[in-house]
């Protein structure tokens, strides 16, 4: 997909800001039973399609609005993900603005993720 350049800018700003992790990371998180809410913030026919295992679904178009019910401390790990990494960073940014203190955005986002063959779960 060819994003926009004011998309692009907007989210570039957005990564100088929030903090990112590679999927080497998350997997150790993973592997040492670190307790993290692990969000997929892509929209419904994508969850659909199929998500990472574990993984809850928040689309960016309700986050706000439903996250205090999903995770209510401000103080959880918590991981991103959308389809390459830009919805996601601009998720990440509103959590922080909302007083999430432990957001990540996961770099590559599920295309990544699938280009490493790694596990999925489908509904």
């Amino acid at each position: 997909m060819q994003h926009s350049p004011r998309f692009l800018a907007l989210c570039e700003a957005a990564r100088a800001q929030v903090s990112e992790i590679e999927i080497d990371e998350l997997l150790a998180w993973r592997r040492d039973g670190r307790r993290i809410h692990l969000v997929d913030v892509r929209e419904h026919g994508e969850w659909q399609a199929g998500h990472l295992p574990g993984a809850t679904h928040l689309c960016k178009g309700i986050l706000e609005r439903d996250v205090e019910h999903a995770i209510p401390d401000a103080d959880a790990t918590v991981v991103l993900y959308c389809g390459g990494g830009y919805r996601s960073v601009l998720a990440a940014l509103a959590m922080q603005q909302m007083g999430y203190r432990q957001v990540r955005s996961m770099a590559g986002g599920w295309r990544a993720w699938r280009a490493r063959d790694l596990p999925v779960e489908n509904p």
